[in-house]
């Protein structure tokens, strides 16, 4: 059974829609909304018909597809440059330490402040896996595609990437961080605003959040608690962003304080290390299980394969071939699978 990513086309929205059902909240990239899927896909589309080697604001989805099946399985995104037509808002934890010589006394208080430092940002996103495929590695392929597509259109993107990560969300489906803070301002539960960001962007939250910094100190136990921590779901995904060289730099998500991962464009582990080379065979039965990935913007293809290195280029296993539509001659990309 073989998967490959690819570039998302329109006959995938009803599967788009089915998964976004299954997120559970909280997944603004993936709202169980049409029209707003919808849109996602349109601009996609037209990013991948756009071929000049600039940087604009746009978005590439991709799909994991089960080439045996032609099931749709999993989903991810890639935003080349955020914060361009609306603020890309997030808070930024800070200290403020102060000594009372009176009291003989340091104080140090925490403080959350509204910034929009990452704009200009790349961003990888929206990655959601069918709660039916979560074995053998197919997270890894979903999220390592993204850097391998980067790779082979680099002039698209800037020279840092973001991530977020889903924050914490209790039985109910509601955030402590979002009860505690930005839901006393704005009137609305967190599954309001999160549907409502989804599909209308947060321009409203540059209209209603209180500008000045928040202590901390100030919120609920609970809230406090889910400051930079992923959903028990988003681990794996958090090891695997440090895994490719993202480290959290104290920036959180306005609604539910999940953490958001940053790194340099190039030193991504996926994106230093991949290779070009060409195919000479399609015939490798052992070598090095890797990431392979062939053909730009809309014929882009990713799937898990074994590369023999040769003097004049690589081998390829029959079904990794057949799953990129590589032929002898072509050129891919590859990397280690770690």
């Amino acid at each position: 059974m073989t998967f490959v990513v690819r570039a998302a086309r329109d006959e995938d929205l009803a599967h788009l829609y089915e998964m976004a059902k299954l997120t559970g909240g909280g997944f603004t990239n993936l709202p169980p909304d049409r029209r707003a899927l919808k849109a996602k896909l349109d601009r996609s589309h037209a990013a991948f018909a756009r071929d000049e080697p600039t940087v604009e604001d746009e978005l590439f989805v991709l799909i994991l597809e089960n080439t045996a099946t032609g099931d749709v399985r999993g989903t991810c995104q890639i935003f080349t440059q955020v914060g361009q037509k609306h603020p890309f808002y997030s808070y930024r934890i800070s200290t403020l330490t102060q000594h009372s010589r009176e009291l003989d006394r340091t104080f140090r208080a925490e403080m959350l402040s509204l910034t929009t430092d990452l704009e200009g940002s790349s961003e990888v996103g929206g990655l959601f896996l069918h709660p039916g495929e979560r074995a053998g590695g197919l997270g890894l392929l979903l999220a390592r595609s993204r850097y391998l597509f980067i790779r082979a259109h680099r002039a698209r993107f800037g020279d840092r990437v973001l991530a977020e990560l889903r924050g914490v969300i209790d039985e109910a489906g509601g955030s402590p961080f979002w009860d505690g803070l930005a839901g006393r301002f704005f009137g609305m539960n967190f599954q309001e605003a999160d549907a409502f960001n989804a599909i209308n962007g947060h321009q409203f939250i540059a209209d209603l959040m209180p500008k000045h910094p928040i202590y901390t100190a100030m919120l609920s136990e609970s809230a406090r608690a889910a400051i930079g921590m992923p959903h028990p779901s988003g681990r794996a995904a958090m090891r695997m962003l440090e895994n490719e060289g993202f480290a959290f730099e104290k920036y959180i998500d306005i609604f539910d304080g999940g953490p958001t991962m940053t790194a340099r464009i190039d030193a991504v582990r996926s994106v230093r290390e991949a290779k070009e080379a060409a195919v000479i065979a399609a015939n490798a039965d052992a070598g090095i299980e890797s990431l392979v990935a062939h053909g730009r913007l809309s014929d882009f293809r990713c799937a898990f394969g074994t590369v023999a290195p040769q003097d004049a280029g690589v081998a390829l296993d029959p079904a990794c071939a057949a799953a990129i539509h590589a032929q002898d001659g072509d050129k891919v990309l590859h990397v280690e699978r770690i």
